[in-house]
């Protein structure tokens, strides 16, 4: 590259300008004194000083302009809810995924999604009860929108289907169509069936009513946490800004970026299947990114302006082309984490990841274009109706800082007071050796819920699980009468089968290894006209470790046919192995994409590593908490009451790791960005580590705080991973930001030393040429000064902030 002479800003007669200058020169020798800014994959210098001078000649336009696209964009989104599902959370390439295709291809059978719990004190042998269930049975036979029917009664008094204490019965079925159809068949059932009926005293429950009842509960808990967070934030913000103008603003941004992820979202709903968890989790991830960069814009902006020699315009051009940067590389790593879920085959991740994406985009784009335009167009009036008075402080001089403080008394002691912290996170962290997951059933729903009680009852009354039955598929056998022996031999080798309540067939049903009733009106289900299928009641819960190895056991049973098994219990198997599969994949997109980023961020090898480590140590120490909490079922009284089933939702884990990995990068971004530049300017790491934390330590704090806060409410959930999402996230945010960034981080790079800094020299001309800093260069066009006012102004913003 040829060397540029020098502009009219080196003759600014500064002494620490000058050190700056030569400190530049001497830590990176490409860097040359008026040379043009180099290049960036993110926030490019060149592109936020036009969007700067965009927005600030005509702030009233861009807003109306905003606002007009917000409201079509957000009215279009009326409709969303309506079109999100609770599936996704199945793989259909799966053996149990083609088992149940074939199932309802061949035999016209769904999964059994509906069970009655029928009690009378008069026993459920008694011939007036027998006449009364029988009615029932017959009644649920009759309605269009229910298939296969089985009860005690119609299965000649099978005793599985009879409770221990023999005053309580089972009625089993499927309730037919699509997710929105079964939401609103199961309700009117709940309607008819709930109570007395024809003497009889029955409590409908089941993975239909489930559904139902997820929906709804989820529903209530998103509008009573929203009510509660609003407030909790405009109260946060207040404390920071004094301004109930200025802690509005966010908030309006907020508001702007959930419309539009909203809109946006409604749209793709017709590219793919959305899931129902992805209107919390882009609602409150969009609430807390928008407020956090909107944090971070108007908190540099006022830093700006404190400095008193600068202009409204020039102030936020100056932040544009810092905050700006900063703004666009974290959303850019917080998507490179969301699309790592992608991978998973998976239509609850794949949705999350697209949204997760959508949401992060929207809210660096709403912040880059609404918080300069409402600056410039409020000016001073951003200060309005201030709540809380506070005297003009000086800027604190190098090293009064709480955080500068801070890391320099970490850095004087680094080995003990990180060995302090790594105790305490290997404490934390230690139940998360007996992490034990499961798919989600009724009992991730609150001990109010009517299916969470029918099944507590069923598994505490009743020696069988008739919802986790396994279909065991025969295809294409020919005509299955002229199998009958097979079928029988087969279906009484299951029965014998440990932790297998009862195998119902086409020749009849069977336990035990014996055939305990004939074939009845109901065996004709288990035939087509070229296949049959077999159905296998387990005995055990087939979402725990039994029910698991019994899918393996029926799996490995010697059968005539080639045959398939599906069902609950199969699904948890193929699910886990998948997932099993699958995670290398996702960890190494997330690892090393985050590493490129953070290598184009410091120039270094070795703090990307050393940044994801730390958040893998905040990580490890939330999930032994979530383990501590759910599934040992500790500290309820802090989170609130919820069914302790000894597991943790499959899905609470892989979401918490890639939302709280990513928002942890987004902080390390935040501090990387500024040490990086106090590195650059001094070639000291101590003292750039110190007053890079002085610089945005505040800030970070105050981020974290806010975004646990958006995360924390759903606490109040009555839905159990709900509640994990709640404790977990918030969690490890603030982990990271205090234990982690305030002593880790210290003590490993003063352990370090320049080494940290080190790259090999084809990465550092690399970086050179395509990283990211936060230190900015003045732009020529609207607003600039004179060449000695340029000098002043870069002096300030590489050494002040």
């Amino acid at each position: 590259m040829a060397r540029q002479k020098c502009g009219t800003a080196c003759t600014t007669p500064s002494f620490r300008y000058r050190l700056f200058h030569t400190a530049r020169q001497h830590s990176n020798p490409t860097v040359v004194c008026g040379a043009p800014p180099r290049a960036s994959p993110t926030g490019d210098p060149a592109m936020l000083d036009r969007l700067a001078n965009l927005i600030l000649p005509r702030p009233k336009k861009i807003l109306l302009a905003v606002l007009i696209i917000v409201l079509c964009v957000g009215g279009a989104s009326m409709g969303l809810t309506d079109r999100l599902t609770m599936g996704g959370y199945e793989n259909d390439d799966t053996e149990s995924g083609r088992t149940q295709s074939v199932l309802e291809k061949d035999f016209g059978q769904g999964r059994p999604n509906l069970t009655l719990v029928v009690k009378d004190s008069r026993g459920v042998d008694d011939p007036a009860v027998t006449q009364a269930g029988l009615k029932l049975t017959q009644e649920l036979e009759d309605n269009k929108y229910v298939a296969g029917v089985a009860s005690y009664w119609s299965l000649g008094k099978t005793p599985t289907m009879r409770s221990s204490s023999g005053d309580q019965a089972m009625v089993t079925g499927t309730v037919l169509g699509d997710f929105d159809e079964v939401n609103d068949r199961v309700k009117d059932l709940k309607d008819t069936y709930t109570g007395k009926v024809d003497g009889l005293d029955i409590k409908l429950g089941g993975l239909a009513l489930m559904n139902y009842e997820n929906t709804e509960t989820a529903a209530k808990d998103a509008s009573r946490a929203e009510s509660l967070v609003f407030p909790l934030v405009l109260i946060v913000l207040v404390v920071i800004f004094g301004s109930l103008v200025a802690a509005s603003l966010p908030l309006a941004v907020a508001l702007a970026t959930m419309l539009l992820v909203f809109g946006l979202m409604f749209a793709l709903t017709f590219v793919f299947e959305a899931n129902n968890l992805l209107v919390n989790i882009t609602t409150f991830l969009g609430l807390g990114l928008a407020i956090d960069y909107s944090l971070l814009f108007i908190t540099r902006y006022r830093e700006e302006l404190a400095k008193g020699d600068i202009a409204r315009d020039d102030a936020i051009r100056a932040t544009m082309r810092t905050v700006g940067r900063t703004v666009s590389f974290s959303a850019v790593t917080l998507a490179v984490a969301f699309l790592s879920l992608l991978v998973m085959p998976f239509g609850m991740f794949q949705s999350i990841a697209v949204g997760g994406t959508v949401t992060t985009l929207a809210a660096a784009v709403a912040t880059l274009l609404i918080v300069p335009a409402l600056l410039a167009w409020a000016g001073p009036r951003i200060d309005k109706l201030r709540l809380i008075r506070r005297k003009p402080k000086a800027e604190a001089a190098e090293g009064e800082g709480f955080w500068h403080r801070l890391a320099t008394v970490v850095m004087r002691r680094p080995v003990p007071l990180a060995a302090g912290v790594l105790v305490l996170m290997a404490f934390l962290a230690s139940p998360v050796v007996d992490l034990n997951m499961r798919l989600a059933d009724e009992q991730m729903l609150p001990k109010s819920a009517q299916s969470a009680q029918v099944a507590k009852v069923v598994a505490e009354n009743f020696n069988n699980r008739e919802a986790q039955a396994m279909p065991v598929v025969a295809r294409n056998i020919g005509a299955p009468a002229e199998h009958q022996q097979e079928i029988a031999s087969y279906a009484a080798k299951l029965s014998a089968l440990s932790d297998v309540a009862r195998v119902d067939a086409l020749t009849g049903t069977y336990v035990k290894g014996k055939q305990i009733a004939p074939a009845g009106p109901l065996a004709k289900q288990f035939a087509s006209e070229k296949s049959t299928y077999l159905s296998v009641v387990p005995a055990v819960d087939g979402l725990s470790d039994d029910g698991e190895a019994l899918v393996d056991r029926v799996r490995e049973t010697d059968a005539p046919f080639s045959v398939t098994v599906g069902g609950q219990p199969a699904i948890s198997v193929d699910t886990f192995d998948l997932v099993g599969e699958k995670l290398p994949y996702l960890l190494t997109i997330l690892g090393l994409g985050t590493y490129i980023l953070l290598f184009l961020l410091t120039g270094s090898l070795l703090l990307p590593l050393m940044a994801m480590l730390l958040s893998v140590l905040s990580l490890s120490a939330t999930f032994g908490s979530l383990v501590f909490v759910f599934q040992d079922g500790h500290l309820q009284w802090l989170v609130g009451d919820f069914i302790n089933t000894g597991a943790i939702t499959w899905t609470t884990p892989i979401l918490i790791a890639t939302l709280a990995f990513g928002l942890s990068m987004d902080y390390a971004v935040f501090i990387l960005s500024r040490v990086k530049e106090e590195y650059d300017r001094t070639g000291d790491n101590q003292l750039a580590v110190a007053t890079g934390l002085e610089r945005v330590g505040k800030v970070v704090t105050y981020a974290a705080v806010i975004l646990s806060l958006v995360f924390i409410v759903m606490i109040t959930s009555g839905i159990s991973y709900m509640k994990a999402l709640g404790l977990g996230v918030p969690l490890a945010i603030l982990l990271d930001a205090t234990l982690i960034r305030g002593i880790l981080l210290p003590a490993a790079m003063r352990l370090l030393g320049k080494v940290c800094w080190w790259a090999p020299g084809p990465l550092r001309r690399l970086h050179n040429r395509y990283g990211i800093s936060e230190s900015g260069t003045e732009p020529a066009g609207p607003g600039a000064r004179s060449s000695a006012a340029v000098g002043e102004r870069q002096e300030h913003l590489t050494g002040r902030t």
